[in-house]
C-alpha cells in the first residue's frame, strides 16, 4: 500500500510540472494534487524511518 502512495505522488507531481510547464490554468486543482502529493511523500518517508 506504501509503495501505491508513493508512486501516485510522483504521477501527481509529474502532472503538476507538466501542467506547469506547458501553461494549462487548472486553478486551484492543480495545487491541491501537489498538496496532496506532498503530504503523501511525506507520510512515506516517515514510516520508512519508523518501520
Amino acid at each position: 500500500m506504501g509503495n501505491l502512495l508513493y508512486i501516485i505522488a510522483v504521477i501527481l507531481i509529474i502532472l503538476w510540472l507538466v501542467g506547469f510547464i506547458g501553461g494549462f490554468a487548472g486553478g486551484g486543482l492543480i495545487h491541491i494534487l501537489l498538496v496532496i502529493a506532498v503530504i503523501a511523500i511525506i507520510f512515506q518517508v516517515i514510516k520508512g524511518q519508523s518501520g
